[in-house]
């Protein structure tokens, strides 16, 4: 399961990195088109490309704790309580972003539902793979 989950995550961060070569159609697509361009234009116009480079870190970095803890690469630091704050943050972002679509009806619902999903779904193989390393 934590195997799993490190791979989707490296996944998810390459096609972070992929996707800048389509910014605007990619952002347009994951809803956020609106937050990119206003930031682009308030902040910085290379920030969407900056934000989505950190955003693909950390999903690398979380990639990489996955792949650790199942033994697959050296033992990294804190591994233990990291592998539990990665599945708390997927799960806290997944049935958060739930709620808040139910409360809200946005629009674009069938897609952040989906979103949504694939974060507890990610969020369980790290919490459920976790319980099962560390319970013997």
């Amino acid at each position: 399961m934590l195997r799993l989950g490190g791979y989707l995550n490296i996944l998810i961060a390459i096609l972070h990195i992929v996707g800048l070569f389509w910014a605007d159609k990619m952002f347009e697509v994951t809803g956020i088109a609106d937050g990119m361009a206003l930031a682009a234009q308030n902040i910085h116009p290379m920030y969407p490309y900056f934000i989505t480079v950190v955003v693909a870190i950390f999903f690398f970095i979380f990639g990489i704790y996955g792949l650790s803890a199942d033994g697959k690469i050296r033992k990294l630091p804190f591994l233990k309580p990291v592998i539990f704050l990665i599945a708390g943050i997927y799960l806290l972002r997944g049935i958060g972003e739930l709620i808040f679509d139910m409360e809200m009806q946005q629009t674009n619902q069938i897609l952040e539902t989906s979103y949504s999903l694939i974060a507890v779904l990610i969020g369980l193989l790290f919490l459920i793979g976790g319980i099962r390393k560390w319970r013997k």
